[in-house]
């Protein structure tokens, strides 16, 4: 299990996946540069036994790559199937039952759109959050109006308040082209699914990418997360 992660390029699966051997090949082309560093398994409308049998494909190529592999929404799942990590939604389990189950151990992230969701967010249990829908787009179907740049600014103020920074990646409709906005508004990376997914050169999408983000850091002042356990320091310390 990876010890530790960024956020710099988060790489989601489709919401479906009827051949994960077929994705499994996309995903290891995406990966072998080294360009991706977390990857979180979503899968919508398909039983555990699907989720399991994607996962038990798709999680190897995460793990000989040393890349987080992430489950969406399903802490028991993320135990039982090895996963190194979780990501829960707001309407989903709660961070601290989501920890409670998994242990000190793996990562958890969770997805925030709103100043208030930020502020209530429980820092200290936390290993990043996913921000947005920055933009729109097709791939997830929230039916929820984008939050654009200034909702991401306005969200991200609020975890520099609270802790002077804290791991965030900006979501849904980032591109090669976008990204660098996504981080001069405070994210320190970005969440994607088709910007990667299902590309006639997954390698080449990959590091375009990880180069529009990593420019855009060195451009926009570096931030350094606080480091702790997970890569913070829990708000209690600070």
């Amino acid at each position: 299990m990876p010890t530790d992660y960024n956020c710099r390029l988060y790489l989601i699966s489709p919401e479906r996946l009827e051949h994960p051997a077929i994705f499994a090949d996309e995903l290891r082309a995406a990966l072998d540069g080294g360009d991706v560093a977390a990857f979180q398994l979503r899968l919508k409308g398909v039983d555990d036994a699907a989720i399991a049998r994607a996962a038990d494909t798709l999680r190897p190529v995460c793990q000989q790559r040393g890349v987080a592999f992430f489950m969406n929404d399903r802490p028991d799942l993320a135990v039982k199937l090895d996963c190194d990590g979780v990501h829960v939604g707001q309407d989903d389990m709660s961070v601290e039952e989501a920890r409670g189950r998994l242990g000190p151990g793996p990562f958890i992230g969770l997805s925030v759109r709103t100043e208030q969701q930020a502020a209530a967010a429980p820092l200290a249990i936390l290993d990043y959050v996913g921000i947005g829908g920055v933009y729109g787009t097709t791939s997830k179907a929230s039916g929820k109006t984008p939050i654009g740049l200034e909702g991401l600014r306005r969200v991200i103020q609020v975890f520099r308040h609270r802790i002077g920074n804290f791991p965030a990646c900006g979501i849904a409709g980032i591109t090669a082209a976008n990204a660098e906005a996504v981080i001069a508004a405070g994210a320190d990376g970005v969440s994607v699914i088709s910007a990667l997914s299902y590309r006639p050169d997954p390698a080449a999408a990959a590091r375009e990418l990880r180069a529009a983000v990593d420019a855009a850091l060195a451009k926009y002042a570096p931030r350094v997360p606080a480091v702790g356990a997970h890569g913070h320091v829990p708000e209690t310390e600070l």
